[in-house]
Formats: structure tokens, sequence, C-alpha cells
């Protein structure tokens, strides 16, 4: 389906973007990684990727809280791969604290790597795009872009930050053949989460399965986790031709928490 179109994933070595990275693989693009974490781990996922897919599959470690160091991913897939028809920007962190007391720093980080990156790799992407007349911009947003929680107000502002721009880069793109779209996910088991179970269980005294079902699970309906798979199959769709209409949309693919 998408053979021969080159992509960007932000925040790919592991959880939701190794899963969308995984996903354009399979359906024949080339894709370039990003993220953090141990180089020979890196490179076992990628040398993985690339064996199975028969696809190029390249690594850039920019730190994407950094304006210029995204300038040079996009750069670095553009002169590896030939061009960046496809954009996901899903690189994020979180951290929980009343407004009041809310880290300075923790903000600005949050913000530069959520918001700010996202703004940053869509500006530089987009001339290719349009000389190709052809792309697609997928913003990995949340839940949490479309409703809020307390003690969040740094993650929740870049959410609905991330969905405002969306919606203004799709309008402005509209007639170029490049489309623009926010995919929204309730709880999806990923190392971070894996990571807050834990926190929560320590805090809290509590066992495992009640600290994911009364607190992590508790705004999430179905009670059950989103699949990382179920947001790559979404990613994939948006990417189709058959989703060539469906731009500055916000999508939910929260198990009904934002039907409340």
């Amino acid at each position: 389906m998408l053979k021969n179109k080159n992509a960007v994933v932000t925040g790919s070595t592991s959880g939701i973007g190794l899963g969308i990275a995984r996903a354009l693989a399979q359906q024949g693009a080339h894709v370039m990684l990003n993220g953090f974490s141990d180089a020979a781990e890196i490179e076992k996922i990628r040398a993985e990727i690339a064996d199975q897919h028969g696809v190029t599959v390249s690594y850039h470690g920019a730190d994407v809280s950094k304006a210029d160091e995204v300038a040079a991913l996009i750069a670095a897939a553009e002169a590896e791969l030939g061009s960046v028809d496809i954009l996901v920007n899903n690189a994020g962190i979180q951290h929980v604290a009343p407004v009041d007391e809310f880290p300075d720093e923790k903000w600005t980080a949050i913000q530069n790597i959520i918001l700010n990156s996202s703004y940053h790799a869509i500006k530089v992407a987009l001339p290719g795009m349009k000389t190709r007349n052809w792309g697609r911009i997928i913003n990995l947003v949340s839940a949490h872009g479309l409703v809020a929680s307390p003690f969040k107000s740094a993650y929740v502002t870049a959410k609905h930050g991330q969905i405002g721009l969306t919606k203004t880069v799709a309008l402005e793109v509209a007639e170029t053949g490049i489309t623009c779209n926010a995919i929204c996910p309730g709880y999806v088991r990923t190392p971070l989460v894996e990571g807050q179970i834990e926190a929560q269980s320590k805090a809290h005294n509590l066992p495992h399965d009640k600290v994911i079902r009364d607190v992590i699970l508790a705004a999430q309906p179905t009670k059950r986790f989103v699949e990382i798979e179920e947001v790559a199959a979404l990613a994939m769709y948006l990417c189709s031709d058959a989703a060539k209409s469906i731009t500055g949309a916000s999508i939910p693919i929260d198990g009904g928490w934002t039907a409340r």
C-alpha cells in the first residue's frame, strides 16, 4: 500500500512509535527511526525491521526538543531515503504535579518535545510534500488533546495545542494532496504506562490488577488497554488513499473515554 513511500516517526524506538514504524515497513515504506535508547538495542530493532520487510530503515538520534536537531532529522531522512512523504509526530514525555507546584523546566520540556517539535518537523517537511503533491502528517496526540485530567497541565496544554496545529495545517494544505490528522489514544500498554502502573502500585500498596482497573483505566469504559497494533492500524488507514478526504480530524481510539 505504501511501497516506495518514505516515513519519519519521532520517538520510534519503543511503544506506539515503534509499532507504527513496524506497520509502515510492513506496508512497504522506508522508515527513519528516531528516539533514545541503548545503541545496540536500536541497531537490533533497525536491522530486524529492515530484514523482515525488505525496506530501508535508518536511524537518527535527534533530540526533538531542539529545533535545529528536528531540522537535521528531516534533512537526514531526505538525504538517506530520498524524501519525507509521511511524518508521524509521536515523541512525548509526561510529568504530573499540581499547576502551582509544576516545575518550570518540566513545563518547558513537555512543550518542546510534544508541541514545538511537531511544529518544527511539519514546517521543514512540508515544502518537499508540496512539490510532490502528496503527503501524510499524523500527530500522535492523546485523549488528553480532547479532555483534561488534573495534575497534567503541561501535557494537556501541549496535546490541545497539537490538535490546533493539526487543524490549521490541514486547512493550509487542503488543495495540495497532503492530509494532516491527529490520533487520540486512551491508555495504551507501553513501557511508559507499565512504569506508571508499578509506581501507583507501590505508592498505594495495591495489586497490579487493581491499579490497572481502578486507577489507570478508570476513565476508559471498556476497562482494557488500547493495543499498539490498533493505533498503528488507524495510522496506516490515514496514510492510505482511502483516507484522502480525511484531514483536520482528531480521531479518538480510547475505549469510549471521550464519549462520556
